[in-house]
């Protein structure tokens, strides 16, 4: 009987020593010293990421090599959000003045200025995209007024909705663009849009941008370092935002809420996470993800409750839109992967 005691032992040891590899996040890259809060994943294997210094790479092998395809005369442009179709097609758009929005469809090696404005306050926190092709983009307010883009063909070209929506932005109301996930889409075009600092409103749209509701968020708030940094939705009703203090980021309180109803009103998870997070999706239906600069937090139930598998520092966090591999990317040119 000894020989299958052992067997029995090993295979125990085995069993455990996979699973605590298990939900763990693996460092793949740090080439650069830039800050990545750009991060868009077309499949298993094909991830684009941007950043400061004008930094852009692609990645055809999970992320284990890199093409560093910075466009030519953007040195020092910071593009904190970036959309990638596939392989060879993405957008990237750039915050402070001059905003720009650039667009390749030959894997970086030329891009084309799709979008440009010159005036001093513009500031764009990000866009989603609808599998379609639709797209909103998205920026801190102008005398009272948040500038919206929208194009209906992958980026090619952009048309000014900002009147589309009819309320005015409270004074110090803004929108971060902290990992480029503080607007959020659906495949059914419904988008939502979460904007912090003196006040915390969660913007709705259910018709690809044309009207727009407004919801008041009660996370954290007050200070221009405070509010909702992420929202993600899993169907028309059931969402999430994330965020905090990213000045006291190890704070837990009033930095996750959840939503049934479209955004119309949030509730606060029963466990809180573990302090200020920049970035959440939705990994299944019940299954979430959120990182910060406090580290990276999992959920299996919906968002309710959390655990927290490192402490390490990250900006953004992203699922393949086809595929199951989830990657993360942060400060001093980290670049991640989730082990599920």
């Amino acid at each position: 009987m000894k020989p299958f005691f052992y067997f029995f032992l090993i295979q125990v040891f085995l069993t455990e020593t996979l699973s605590a590899q298990k939900n763990t996040i693996q460092l793949l890259n740090q080439e650069r010293n830039s800050s990545y809060r750009g991060l868009s994943v077309v499949d298993d294997q094909t991830l684009w990421v941007s950043g400061n210094n004008g930094t852009v790479g692609l990645s055809t092998d999970a992320g284990k090599n890199w093409q560093w395809i910075n466009p030519i005369g953007y040195e020092k442009i910071d593009f904190r959000d970036i959309e990638a179709f596939d392989e060879n097609e993405a957008l990237i758009i750039s915050a402070g003045s001059p905003a720009l929005i650039l667009r390749t469809t030959d894997a970086g090696r030329s891009w084309k200025e799709v979008l440009k404005d010159t005036r001093p306050e513009i500031f764009y926190d990000g866009f989603a995209f609808t599998p379609k092709g639709v797209g909103i983009a998205f920026g801190d307010a102008i005398n009272g007024k948040m500038p919206l883009l929208k194009t209906t063909d992958f980026g090619q070209t952009w048309q000014d909705i900002s009147s589309n929506l009819r309320y005015t932005i409270t004074a110090g109301e803004a929108g971060f663009a902290a990992s480029g996930t503080a607007i959020f889409s659906l495949p059914t075009g419904d988008f939502w849009i979460a904007t912090g600092g003196t006040v915390s409103n969660i913007y709705s749209s259910s018709d690809r941008g044309e009207t727009w509701q407004r919801y008041s968020c009660p996370i954290a708030q007050g200070q221009n370092s405070s509010g909702p940094f992420s929202i993600a939705f899993r169907s028309q009703k059931k969402g999430i935002v994330v965020g905090g203090d990213y000045r006291n980021d190890k704070h837990t309180e009033k930095a996750c809420f959840l939503s049934h109803d479209g955004g119309k009103t949030w509730h606060p998870s029963s466990q809180p996470i573990s302090g200020f997070k920049s970035a959440v999706i939705y990994l299944s239906k019940k299954r979430l993800i959120c990182t910060g600069t406090s580290g990276t937090d999992l959920s299996d139930d919906q968002g309710k409750t959390w655990h927290t598998i490192s402490r390490e520092s990250y900006n953004a966090v992203q699922k393949a839109k086809k595929g199951k591999a989830v990657f993360l990317t942060g400060d001093k040119g980290k670049i991640a992967r989730l082990v599920q």
